[in-house]
């Protein structure tokens, strides 16, 4: 590198082909040297070290964009939701480079003398291993993501520990207002375990039998127990989950009515429920096996059963890549479907569709909570699993903030029953009683 050439001067073809021209956010470097738009920016992007190519060039794109800002060389000054937004803009592809950037990486980095070995990825990457979505590989991924630590997901989660979309209205609320985000995460995912209980017509009469399906960390049976006598079974392949959850229960005094089993839903069977509910589940059952997944929960309902599917959409639907950050650092092998394909499966299987519902811009507020609760506690999430894995999350909820803000992927409720064989249903003839 010349006497008079500084690292941004190198770097600054790269980003063009990556952001174009005009980005609004500012980029410094490891030699002090700087990259800032005219008319001030939304934040700025710091690299600090060479080694940050070096990932580029061996993994061009989201991947090696990834493994920079994970391992810590690569890093966000400013508003965290400011600076993915700008980002965003600049680059409606999503940071996939694409050739040209992959041949400006290269060139940069051997101006720069970052060609070399091929860097390790940080240790908290996913790599999975044998049939997609067969049992073991399932349970990789359900542990990869879910066995971080209880302790750090009571950080991030609150008081409720529960890893799903809330429901952000006020308790005078009919319906018609917008989401509140003055309610609180605690309040909000209150409402909504209490919402999937109503629809779920568990307020009807006491003592129903409850199924649910990748239980988490066992509120919502235990909001189904406590506020409407529900007799619940939870069932999780986390063992994580499972051991909190029994702990869980029994504090909240309802051994006697919940059971957590850690089970897979393919070995459910010979029992017959009331209501299931699969809340935040579903994204890890993957397309190819999701008239199965209906079927088997088809199969345990008793006539006027009613089924609540609550699961992340994607228009058209989506595989998460595994060249993706969230595919190999969040949610390995996990699928988004259409909630249109959703319905029609769970039509397939023996449903009758009563109700659809978007919550998308509930998630969006969650979201931003748990970040909220994230930033708020970093030392002590740092302590638990490592700056690795908390930047992971950081990151992860952050930009999954943004996507459901901006419409990129949305949240769906879906209500189906099995109707008797002459076709009652035992539903009401509209929504009021749930709203």
């Amino acid at each position: 590198m010349g006497t008079n050439t500084t690292v941004a001067s190198i770097f600054r073809p790269l980003l063009t082909v990556a952001l174009g021209e005009a980005p609004t956010v500012r980029f410094e470097f490891w030699d002090g040297s700087s990259l800032t738009p005219e008319g001030g920016h939304a934040g700025t992007v710091v690299v600090k070290t060479k080694d940050a190519l070096k990932n580029l060039v061996w993994a061009p794109g989201e991947l090696g964009l990834a493994r920079s800002y994970v391992s810590g060389m690569l890093d966000f000054d400013g508003d965290i939701f400011t600076v993915l937004r700008a980002l965003q803009q600049t680059a409606p592809r999503d940071a996939r480079l694409g050739a040209d950037a992959a041949v400006q990486a290269l060139n940069a980095a051997r101006k720069l003398g970052a060609l070399g070995w091929k860097p390790e990825p940080p240790a908290e990457e996913s790599h999975q291993r044998g049939r997609l979505h067969s049992k073991n590989r399932d349970s990789e991924a359900i542990t990869h993501h879910y066995d971080v630590g209880n302790d750090f997901y009571a950080l991030v989660l609150g008081p409720s520990m529960t890893y799903s979309c809330g429901r952000w209205v006020g308790p005078d609320d009919d319906g018609t207002a917008p989401p509140n985000p003055n309610v609180g995460l605690e309040a909000a995912q209150t409402a909504k375990h209490d919402l999937v209980c109503r629809k779920l017509g568990l307020d009807r009469r006491t003592g129903q039998d409850l199924l649910d399906v990748g239980c988490g960390w066992g509120s919502m049976v235990i909001h189904a127990a406590t506020q409407y006598g529900a007799r619940a079974v939870g069932i999780t392949i986390s063992a994580a989950q499972a051991d909190l959850a029994r702990k869980r229960v029994a504090q909240a005094g309802v051994s006697d009515r919940v059971e957590i089993r850690l089970q897979d839903y393919r070995d459910l069977g010979g029992e017959r429920f009331d209501a299931i509910s699969s809340i935040g589940m579903f994204e890890h059952v993957g397309a190819e096996r999701t008239g199965d997944y209906f079927t088997t929960l088809r199969s345990l309902l008793r006539p006027k059963g009613r089924l609540l599917n609550h699961a992340i959409s994607s228009p058209g639907g989506s595989r998460i890549g595994s060249r993706s950050f969230i595919g190999r650092y969040v949610f390995p092998d996990g699928e988004l479907l259409d909630a249109g394909t959703t319905s029609v499966e769970m039509q397939a299987a023996g449903f009758e569709l009563r109700d659809v519902e978007a919550l998308r811009e509930h998630y969006a507020l969650t979201l931003r909570a748990w970040v909220a609760n994230l930033q708020a506690n970093w030392d002590q999430a740092v302590e638990l699993v490592g700056v690795g894995r908390a930047r992971v999350w950081l990151l992860y909820m952050a930009a999954s903030a943004l996507g459901f803000e901006d419409g990129g992927i949305g949240i769906h409720q879906v209500l189906g029953v099995v109707p008797e064989t002459g076709g009652e249903a035992g539903l009401p003839g509209n929504r009021r009683s749930w709203m």
